[in-house]
């Protein structure tokens, strides 16, 4: 079975990694798609363009399920992507609210590009899922994205430390759980703990992996 994936750089090699390590003898292809980087500044009809490109490439390689790998992609086009080409199987990634929900978390911080917090899905996942008794709290981490990309992985993390000093600056409670709403910032996960080491870090690369797995059972 040939899987592709796609996303706005290195993030997505975070979910590649997971898929491989339960399905190790599938054909993979991924697109680190760094010149368009980052997604979550583009404006939606430059992201369908970009994204259906992507599509395009890997549909050609002979893919048959795609991973978004990107949550500013997902939230912003996987219906477009499903229209678009209905012969395909998209599996999307987007922030890990109901897990951060179902955890028991009362006081949840999710940080993700401006261009995830601003999507109506994201919208829809607080509505479905945000119980009475919890304070979910929305950060937008401007750059942040193409900063890892840039500096990721050197020894030189400093720029990445000081950006994280400035941004959460705002946060006057510690949270009980992150999400981790783009994939850029699973790769710095030990630096959002040197800020917030009794937070959990959640994300939803375990549902991704368990969605292609029930895919490939049935092409």
């Amino acid at each position: 079975m040939k899987i592709g994936l796609f996303d706005s750089g290195i993030g997505g090699t975070t979910i590649l990694n997971a898929i491989q390590e339960i399905l190790p003898d599938e054909e993979y292809k991924y697109i680190a798609d760094s010149k368009n980087c980052p997604y979550g500044e583009k404006s939606d009809r430059e992201l369908r363009q970009i994204v259906t490109k992507n599509v395009k490439t890997l549909q050609k390689w002979g893919a048959k399920i795609i991973v978004v790998a990107c949550n500013t992609a997902t939230t912003r086009c996987i219906s477009y992507l499903r229209k678009k080409f209905p012969e395909l199987q998209f599996v999307g990634t987007e922030p890990a609210i109901k897990l951060a929900v179902q955890s028991g978390a009362k006081n949840i911080l999710v940080m993700a590009t401006p261009g995830t917090i601003r999507s109506e899905r994201l919208r829809y996942l607080l509505k479905k899922n945000q119980k009475s008794n919890q304070t979910i709290k929305l950060l937008a981490c401007p750059g942040l994205a193409d900063l890892i990309e840039k500096n990721y992985p050197s020894h030189n993390l400093e720029p990445i430390t000081n950006y994280l000093t400035t941004l959460f600056e705002e946060i006057d409670q510690t949270p009980d759980a992150i999400v981790i709403g783009c994939t850029h910032y699973l790769l710095i996960k030990d630096q959002i703990r040197m800020f917030f080491s009794n937070s959990k870090l959640i994300d939803g690369n375990a549902g991704i992996v368990k969605r292609v797995q029930d895919l490939k059972n049935v092409l």
